[in-house]
């Protein structure tokens, strides 16, 4: 049987502890949260980052636009001339800036990205970045690997071949392409062609509402 003092003693004891987990409690919830990077998703992912493939290069007040791409894809590959449209159209009045997103259903969609990823390495992204659109017809689909159609592409624009296939075999070249595409699902892309303007994702209906953003972004920093 407990004793007065005994008993006493022990309810002390736990408001003691109580006390101490409300006051680490408190202590733990006042900590400030840093505020998220402008641009950035979960994990610290960027829309862009030191490194992104820049098509066009805005002026002081343009407004930026990435696009995360599959070259299999169909609905890229409907985008595609919309985009060049949009490219001369706002000229200076927009950063344009793609990023990788090779979707797993599509066979070639990786090979296609390496290509363009080890044209990247001559300073010829842009060449290959549009002769994979251009061609996707005759190689898209395809349940059989492309590779050599893509060093094919790379001959024709004449590219290192010895520094081209080095850039193939190059497990940092796949790295490369790999850090967009995760980079991508941290940010919620989850298909493609996904647009973010000025770091806020755009949730397309139609493929004119693409201009219209860009056309109301542009307006509104005038």
């Amino acid at each position: 049987m407990k004793t007065p003092v005994k008993a006493t003693l022990i309810s002390v004891a736990v408001v003691v502890v109580l006390v101490l987990v409300a006051v680490v409690y408190a202590l733990v919830n006042q900590r400030p949260t840093p505020p998220p990077e402008e641009g950035s998703g979960a994990g610290g992912s960027s829309v862009v980052r030191e490194g992104s493939h820049v098509l066009d290069e805005g002026g002081p007040d343009a407004v930026t636009v990435v696009e995360f791409l599959d070259f299999e894809c169909e609905a890229c590959g409907a985008f595609y001339p919309i985009v060049e449209d949009l490219r001369e159209k706002y000229a200076g009045q927009i950063t344009y800036v793609v990023r990788y997103f090779p979707l797993p259903g599509h066979f070639n969609s990786k090979n296609a990205a390496i290509a363009a990823e080890a044209a990247a390495q001559q300073d010829r992204f842009e060449d290959m970045y549009h002769r994979l659109f251009e061609t996707q017809a005759e190689w898209g689909e395809a349940q059989e690997s492309r590779a050599d159609l893509f060093r094919g592409f790379a001959e024709e624009l004449g590219l290192d071949m010895a520094a081209y296939d080095a850039a193939v075999a190059d497990p940092a070249t796949t790295e490369r392409v790999e850090l967009d595409f995760n980079e991508g699902r941290a940010l919620g892309v989850d298909s493609t062609p996904t647009f973010f303007l000025d770091g806020e994702k755009l949730e397309l209906q139609t493929l004119n509402d693409l201009e219209d953003a860009i056309a109301a972004a542009v307006s509104g920093g005038q």
